[in-house]
């Protein structure tokens, strides 16, 4: 043992050591007070980069759970107008039944299929979610007379599903019943124009003869056209209905699929940032314990070794 007094390295080394035991002590009570494993980039650089990332991927999945519920919402909307113009169509096809009975009113008929008609034209007309059409595009609204701004239109909704941009979904149930065409032509699809315009020309037979009525509404039942039950106004306008609302269906379930996929994905991403980021705080209880009484003992020998030199003074007694 040497006897320097310019120099106390013992006391210096047992300083050192308590630095690090109180600096031990400290990131564990920090862990515990942020309930954070990670707290700064350093305390584990691999970790917090994986675990941003992830957390990253869970806001993204669920702004897209998100959109799939507005999605899910918006094509029960149109389902729900949908069966109403269903519905609108079974009363007219029985009143075009009627109408071959010579017995009949059929200026009252003529009068009960342009009020129903009309109902279509408003149920296509007004049926919205947050202000967008659901059933009509531009043109086939501005036939009927609406104009729209581009804003408040739209033949197809394109939502994002999952957490890459690319994962999209395009709900396109509408643009078969009322696209874009020639209005009163046997190969347009802007049916919803074909039944207004058929209905209108109802409506200018009202102060006419039984007869005209007649003839008019024949007229709803004789359209030319293809397919199975597709040969007049009704039956091609009804079968688009049929084929949105078989759309609508497709479209909930793949929304459905796509719900359920990202509650997994949300779940596990999460069950990884948490296993990266959380702190265990049982095990950092005992580091701050252990520390803590480690810090007790070091304070204790740094002060014993900072007065070992004043053993010189034995010396020159």
């Amino acid at each position: 043992m040497s006897f320097r007094i310019n120099s106390n390295i013992g006391a210096l080394q047992a300083y050192n050591a308590l630095a690090k035991t109180n600096a031990a002590q400290q990131n564990a009570q920090l862990r515990m007070a942020t309930r954070k494993r990670i707290n700064s980039v350093s305390d584990d650089v691999s970790g917090f980069n994986v675990g941003k990332s992830l957390e990253s991927k869970v806001n993204v999945m669920n702004s897209a759970k998100s959109n799939i519920s507005s999605a899910k919402n918006i094509l029960s909307t149109a389902e729900s107008a949908l069966l109403l113009v269903k519905d609108k169509l079974t009363q007219i096809r029985n009143y075009v039944a009627d109408a071959s009975d010579a017995t009949k009113d059929r200026q009252a008929l003529a009068a009960n299929i342009n009020s129903l008609g009309s109902e279509i034209k408003n149920i296509f007309e007004t049926t919205k979610f947050n202000d967008t059409h659901l059933l009509m595009g531009q043109t086939a609204q501005s036939s009927l007379g609406s104009s729209p701004t581009s804003a408040q239109y739209a033949q197809s909704l394109t939502f994002q599903t999952g957490a890459d941009a690319t994962d999209r979904l395009t709900l396109d149930f509408a643009k078969d019943l009322a696209s874009a065409g020639a209005v009163g032509t046997a190969s347009t699809s802007n049916l919803a124009a074909d039944v207004a315009n058929a209905i209108t020309s109802l409506t200018a037979s009202m102060g006419s003869t039984d007869a005209a009525a007649a003839e008019k509404i024949t007229d709803l039942a004789s359209f030319s056209g293809t397919g199975a039950d597709t040969s007049s106004i009704i039956g091609k306008f009804e079968k688009s209905v049929n084929d949105a609302l078989g759309k609508i269906g497709n479209f909930s379930q793949r929304l459905d699929v796509k719900d359920e996929y990202l509650t997994s994905a949300i779940t596990n991403a999460q069950a990884s940032v948490s296993r990266l980021f959380d702190a265990d705080m049982a095990m950092e209880q005992l580091n701050a314990t252990k520390a803590q009484i480690g810090g007790q003992v070091a304070t204790s020998m740094l002060g014993q070794l900072n007065f070992a030199p004043q053993n010189v003074l034995s010396l020159f007694g």
